[in-house]
């Protein structure tokens, strides 16, 4: 146009504003300033709109019109003021602008009200709706209109029914209820809130409906994890309103809400179908994010790929949906791998795909991972995200990294609740930062946030790891505390009371609660039951506790059997053991990985090493808890070479060894005298595995000097140690002496030293001393041991010895004459003494550790409890098969003498197993080939 005027320049400005082309809008309006033309208030207005709808950037451009503004004649114009308080309040920390221009106008109408009205709904901040609308009526004297009530109803969703209810109150007397922005509102608040009846009640008195209302109360059902009504809602309105994409994303959305999830899958796929027919999954990049976020949700994590791969465009929202798909269904390490492929593209992750990569690296044990990408979080500003920040302590509680944990908690300037859970339950289950968990419980609790559900669960698990370490009155506390908060009787909350009730040996409280529960007992609470009486060494209540799930038809899972398995393994009962392994048969359990790896353990412990190896080779999958029970089992056992092939084996064809693997390796080493090849084993955990050695790893290689009889090397090693030793090092390092007949006293007694240092009231300190100088014949220094112990006011253990028989379990203490067949016993015992000795036996009088003559020495060796086992199984009946005697201390080295010619004499094996390995005896001759 040659010749131009202010209304030709406004009407482009307007035209490009109305049209979404903000920034040809802008360009347009400098012209009109450069070309000296004077904007009108509909120029200023439509330019401001464009500043609203240009971004970040708009709002700079925005207050230099504003300032254009201010130097015109229309600083106070209505129209002009209330385009500035819309386009500050569209922006992010711009709020107080809009408010300062409504404070500054000196006319305002009901456009002003609604305006700011709005602006600081969308901030959430309904004491400042409130008051504005208060001065709406008090200062202008305006009623509200429709979108006034609009902004109220919305920033009233977000306090609950109370206030709903109020405005519901205020729309009726007002007339507008009828009104569909109104009622949509009305609809969409009652729904989101779980007040689905009324919801529907105003939907179906609106005069006329659109698909705004419909959408909002679909989208409270689905919220209400209402999928099916949700679906009908649709179905019954699509023909009335004009169904839009968000109908058909809320549609998809709900299909993963359906109690029988495969339905939903399936009204999934129909949708899908029609899409495809009506073309819209190509041309809508949202219609394919919501597919591929509910076939994730339904667990068909292979048709979401399929969608994900087919999409031609791809936005962030897919990549999140597709990553967060995948580590819902499992597929962490597909995740990850979308999650680097996401980068390498050039997308920006949001806060959505941290938290899903952050999780599945928690899953994965990928701590390398999650540290790139909490790097990243830094790097795009992320990590002051309350929910990333969340995730970061997840993923380091999940892999125990506690120092970072708690760092990141310090740092996070925004806590809620799962923050507060997240550090606690992080930091529960070990039982050196448990009483860390208790001491953030107890800061949250200073600091006013109410515990839920979780945190309770959480703080129980966190008591439970202290073992009998933690005073019973916390449980008893923590138990008051959840009767106040009115949440003793989820049934969640239950069964953690009733672990920590159990770890802390409180069986009345236990049982108390437990049968309280009544028909809210799942499975859980009956293996809690089970692991409280099996940690209270009540193995026959646990066992019939059993009997009685199966005899009133509950299922037993994987968990039960194991814990009654370790049970069964950790007193060496056998039989019960077989009975768990048959019930296990009948549940068709007994190739559960978790099942099979206890049964292994049990027939281990139990004495049955053949059978716990026949089991391991028909497992059809194993798991590094598998492995490790093998090896720790052929190590208990003396078999030093089969325990190493397996552990050959785990490395060609296995998972990767663990700490529990290599105690395992260094054992059978120990036990078979490889003292190179343990020293091997123990340097390759950190030189090829990666691992750090613990204190039992050097336990072990102490172990494994002493019973070589490398005492002298002993001390270096442990002047080598990176770690201090403690209890369990120094206590192998007396024992190591002990064995090696009081030589190297000096080191020994620096040993007990320290022991009695570390546990002054332990009996086992103080015998493990006087052992050592009578194994040395140092009577004098054994007597002054024996009186220290006496002046400790401490009590030895006895030394027990049992076997079971079809008439229960028979046990003996050295010179017992309490039992019924005392007579019969020590007569089968002279008897079996004259037979030894004719073939050669002579008693080690050495091992009675007392300064006595020969004679006397012999009649007390005579009387060990393990002989008396022995002699009573051999005046019953006669039979072929083994003896199975179990002893709670060492077996002397007498004993141990006397059992392989006794094995020759009857011609039966026996099987012994004492505190620190098993010892078969056939023919003459042990397993352990007298290397023990």
């Amino acid at each position: 146009m040659p010749d131009r005027n202010s209304v030709t320049w406004t009407c482009l400005v307007s035209g490009y504003a109305q049209h979404g082309e903000a920034k040809e809008a802008i360009r347009i309006f400098k012209g009109m300033i450069c070309a000296g033309f004077s904007p009108s208030h509909y120029a200023f207005g439509s330019a401001l709109r464009a500043c609203q709808e240009f971004g970040s950037d708009g709002v700079k451009f925005g207050m230099q019109v504003h300032g254009l503004v201010m130097k015109s004649q229309y600083g106070n114009d209505a129209v002009v003021c209330n385009v500035l308080i819309s386009m500050y309040g569209s922006f992010v920390g711009y709020a107080d602008y809009a408010l300062r221009v409504f404070d500054e106008m000196e006319i305002r109408n009901s456009a002003s009200w609604n305006s700011v009205i709005s602006v600081f709904s969308k901030k959430g901040e309904a004491v400042s709706v409130f008051e504005l609308f208060s001065g709406m009526h008090t200062e202008d004297f305006l009623k509200p209109n429709e979108y006034t009530f609009g902004s109220l109803i919305s920033v009233a969703c977000d306090y609950g029914l109370s206030l709903l209810v109020q405005m519901l109150a205020m729309v009726q007397k007002s007339g507008f209820l009828t009104d569909l922005y109104v009622g949509s509102a009305l609809v969409s608040g009652f729904a989101r809130n779980g007040s689905i009846d009324l919801a529907r009640k105003i939907f179906q008195q609106l005069s006329q409906k659109n698909v705004v209302s419909m959408n909002g109360l679909m989208v409270g059902l689905v919220r209400q994890k209402l999928g099916v009504q949700a679906t009908e809602v649709f179905m019954e309105t699509r023909n009335l309103v004009g169904v839009n994409m968000d109908s058909y994303l809320i549609l998809l959305s709900a299909f993963a809400e359906y109690l029988e999830i495969q339905k939903g899958k399936r009204k999934g796929k129909e949708v899908h179908g029609f899409l495809i027919r009506s073309n819209l999954n190509n041309i809508n990049i949202a219609i394919g994010n919501g597919l591929i976020n509910m076939y994730a949700k339904c667990a068909s994590i292979h048709e979401a790929i399929s969608v994900f791969n087919m999409m031609i465009d791809k936005d962030s929202v897919t990549w999140n949906s597709m990553i967060s798909g995948l580590d819902q269904n499992d597929r962490f390490e597909d995740a990850a791998i979308n999650f680097r492929e996401m980068k390498r593209i050039g997308l920006v992750p949001s806060n959505f795909t941290l938290i899903s990569s952050l999780s599945s690296s928690a899953s994965l044990g990928w701590v390398m991972l999650g540290k790139q990408i909490h790097g990243e979080g830094i790097k795009l500003g992320l990590d002051t995200d309350v929910s990333v920040s969340n995730a970061l302590l997840g993923l380091y509680a999940e892999v125990g990294f506690h120092p970072e944990c708690k760092k990141v908690f310090s740092f996070m300037a925004d806590l809620d609740n799962i923050s507060w859970n997240s550090i606690i339950g992080g930091l529960a289950d070990s039982e050196t930062s448990a009483s860390e968990a208790i001491d953030y419980f107890l800061r949250m609790m200073k600091t006013g946030w109410s515990p839920n559900k979780i945190t309770f669960i959480n703080i129980l698990r966190a008591i439970s790891s202290l073992s009998l370490a933690h005073p019973a009155h916390l449980t008893h506390q923590i138990h008051s505390l959840l009767l106040k908060c009115d949440v003793s009787e989820d049934i969640a909350i239950e069964n953690a009371l009733l672990a920590c009730y159990g770890k802390s040996r409180e069986l009345r409280e236990c049982e108390k609660i437990f049968s309280k529960m009544s028909d809210r007992k799942d499975e859980v609470s009956y293996n809690s039951m089970i692991s409280s009486y099996i940690h209270n060494e009540l193995l026959t209540e646990a066992m019939d506790l059993v009997w009685s799930m199966m005899q009133t038809g509950k299922r037993l899972d994987s968990f039960t059997f194991a814990t009654v398995l370790s049970a069964c393994a950790s007193v060496a009962t056998l039989e019960r053991g077989m009975e768990v392994h048959a019930c296990s048969v009948r549940s068709y359990l007994d190739f559960d990985i978790v099942v099979g790896s206890a049964l292994i353990d049990m027939y281990a412990k139990c004495g049955q090493i053949n059978y716990a190896s026949k089991f391991f080779n028909m497992m059809p999958i194993k798991n590094v808890y598998s492995w490790n029970s093998m090896i720790s089992g052929y190590a208990r056992h003396g078999y030093g070479d089969r325990a190493l092939k397996i552990f050959a084996e785990m490395n060609c064809s296995g998972p990767p060894p663990d700490h529990v693997t290599f105690v395992g390796v260094l054992s059978a080493c120990s036990h078979v005298g490889l003292v190179d090849e343990g020293f091997r084993h123990f340097e390759s955990m950190s030189d090829v595995y990666g691992l750090t050695p613990k204190m039992e790893h050097y336990s072990c290689v102490v172990d494994l000097l002493g019973r070589a009889g490398r005492l002298d090397e002993i001390e270096d090693f442990i002047n080598r140690m990176s770690l201090q030793p403690n209890v369990l090092l120094w206590r192998t390092v007396l024992g190591a002496c002990c064995r090696a007949n009081g030589r190297n006293s000096d080191l020994g007694r620096k040993a007990a030293e320290m022991l009695l240092e570390f546990e002054p009231q332990n009996a086992v300190n103080y015998v493990l001393l006087s052992n050592m100088y009578a194994s040395g014949e140092k009577w004098e220094e054994m007597a002054k041991a024996r009186k220290a112990m006496q002046e400790a006011a401490v009590k030895k253990e006895v030394g027990c010895s049992w076997v079971t028989m079809k008439d229960g379990v028979h046990s003996f203490i050295a010179g017992d004459k309490t039992h019924l067949d005392k007579d019969l016993i020590y007569e089968k015992l002279k008897e079996l003494n004259k037979k030894i000795r004719d073939i050669g036996y002579v008693p080690q009088t050495n091992y009675t550790m007392y300064d006595l003559e020969p004679e006397s020495k012999e009649e007390l060796l005579s009387y060990h409890s393990e002989k008396l086992a022995v002699a009573f199984v051999l005046s019953r009946k006669k039979s072929s098969m083994p003896i199975r005697i179990i002893k709670n201390l060492r077996v002397c080295g007498d004993c141990h003498s006397a059992f392989k010619y006794i094995s020759k004499v009857v011609g039966r094996q026996i099987i012994l197993r004492d505190s620190n390995r098993f010892h078969h005896f056939m023919e003459g001759h042990c397993s352990c080939g007298d290397y023990w």
